[in-house]
């Protein structure tokens, strides 16, 4: 069993940066990719930033590269989340993955883990 811990979220001003952190505990060995997901209004969730763990291969969404950049803690089992230059499209739950299923970084079948997710929400 596998347990993700988010923490971070809120609410920031368009332009501002937020901070999402996920600490893995429990079988990690089960895991070798981490990162996040999300759900906008009325859309459907979406890959957004995976790091594979130990060799610091990052993917990114398009809509995010250049903003957000994804890093991974060794010691404390976890993957961090810096958004930075917010847009109000970026408002959304965010959900932070773990897995190491087959098939390509943005294919949600490939974790098996999933957190509870955590809003952001960006004002224009």
């Amino acid at each position: 069993q596998v347990d993700l811990t988010e923490s971070g979220g809120g609410s920031a001003q368009t332009g501002g940066s937020l901070r999402l952190s996920c600490v893995v505990s429990g079988w990690t060995t089960s895991v070798d990719s981490m990162g996040w997901f999300r759900r906008s209004p009325g859309k459907e969730r979406e890959a957004v930033a995976i790091i594979y763990r130990g060799y610091d291969i990052t993917y990114y969404a398009d809509f995010v590269k250049g903003r957000f950049t994804i890093s991974e803690d060794k010691a404390k089992k976890s993957v961090s989340l810096q958004m930075n230059s917010l847009k109000p499209e970026d408002t959304a739950v965010y959900y932070c993955v773990a897995g190491r299923g087959g098939g390509t970084w943005d294919r949600e079948s490939r974790y098996d883990y999933w957190g509870q997710g955590t809003q952001v929400t960006v004002g224009s």
